[in-house]
């Protein structure tokens, strides 16, 4: 590792958080710039405006402050495209930040040689959208078992009558995937009385809130016995519609899902069907199969369905907190330590 370590940040981000990089260590040498990044969106967008374009000259000084990178924070533009062009332009690169969890893909899409995969270390922001989603899993499962549908329904029709509703609390959830999202998930549903059953790749791990833990593998097994399913997982060649129309045939008779993992890990047509006939009681979606949403999807109008449009992680602190991975990060990196939440090149997460 060389005396000084070039750190470039490749994205739009706050600059009083810039300040907290440089002020990990003073070897880091911060390359930052933020008339070559593009204007945001909204708070702690990572891609920025749609329609941004360098001058030629900007573009040149752009390329030229990532190609002296040893590490980068972000990708370029947000892409796989952006990844790629970086890796190649910098041949000194050795490390890149991410800011999504769910850089594997982006990975996946970059078309990445064997020889950069070995030379460039990603880390993903895996963790940082934790407390997030689990929320807005929380939010899924209180809708449907206090039948927010009626409620709203009931309230634009000015109707008033008493009725029942169902509890969370002595309810088994399925929780499919046991990351930092799912860990989450069963710390928070353990503490409505919820019992908390997890798969995992493994069937292995320390999970407090988990009561029983096992194989996805034993999907099948559980899926008759779960009022309610959350799913947190990756997308990969394994996961894949792992959630098929079969496996949805198997779901327990007015069972809630949620989904804070990947769209494509669910076979959305089976979905839908099964939330037409009623034999799911709703289902919460962070993601779809294609974003953004088909307009003629059946998802947008069908009543017991509560849509967000992959912004359930997008807290008003996510930049914060990314910012304090990576500064830890360094640190590691620094003294040669093992970073966290390296990307691997074959599982993809």
């Amino acid at each position: 590792m060389s005396e000084r370590i070039r750190v470039v940040i490749a994205g739009p981000v706050q600059p009083e958080l810039v300040e907290q990089i440089r002020a990990v260590d003073s070897r880091l040498e911060v390359g930052y710039d933020p008339d070559l990044l593009p204007p945001t969106r909204y708070p702690n967008d990572h891609a920025g405006v749609d329609d941004f374009r360098r001058t030629p000259e900007s573009e040149r000084r752009f390329w030229e402050m990532i190609a002296g990178a040893e590490v980068l924070f972000g990708f370029p533009g947000d892409s796989p495209e952006g990844l790629a062009g970086a890796v190649r332009a910098a041949p000194g690169l050795r490390w890149v930040q991410a800011t999504s969890a769910g850089a594997g893909e982006q990975v996946s899409s970059a078309g990445l040689s064997d020889d950069e995969l070995r030379r460039v270390t990603v880390t993903s922001a895996a963790g940082v959208h934790a407390g997030p989603l689990a929320e807005f899993a929380l939010l899924g499962l209180l809708a449907f078992a206090k039948d927010l549908p009626r409620l709203l329904a009931d309230q634009r029709a000015r109707r008033w009558g008493h009725y029942p509703v169902d509890e969370l609390s002595g309810r088994t959830l399925l929780i499919v995937g046991l990351g930092q999202i799912g860990a989450e998930v069963a710390r928070l549903a353990a503490a409505f009385g919820m019992r908390v059953i997890g798969l995992n790749r493994t069937g292995a791990g320390d999970y407090p809130s988990v009561d029983e833990l096992a194989r996805i593998g034993a999907l099948r097994e559980w899926l008759p016995r779960a009022d309610a399913i959350v799913i947190s997982l990756p997308l990969t060649d394994a996961t894949r519609r792992l959630i098929d129309a079969a496996a949805i045939g198997e779901i327990k008779a007015g069972a809630t899902l949620v989904n804070v993992g990947r769209g494509a890990v669910i076979d959305e047509d089976a979905l839908v069907e099964a939330l037409r006939e009623r034999r799911l009681a709703g289902a919460a979606l962070d993601v779809v199969a294609t974003e953004p949403l088909d307009q003629d999807s059946p998802l947008w109008e069908l009543p017991n369905v509560l849509l967000s449009p992959h912004t359930a992680g997008l807290s008003v602190r996510e930049n914060e907190r990314i910012v304090s991975l990576f500064a830890e990060n360094l640190r590691r990196y620094l003294r040669d330590g093992e970073l966290l939440n390296r990307v691997d090149p074959e599982l993809l997460y």
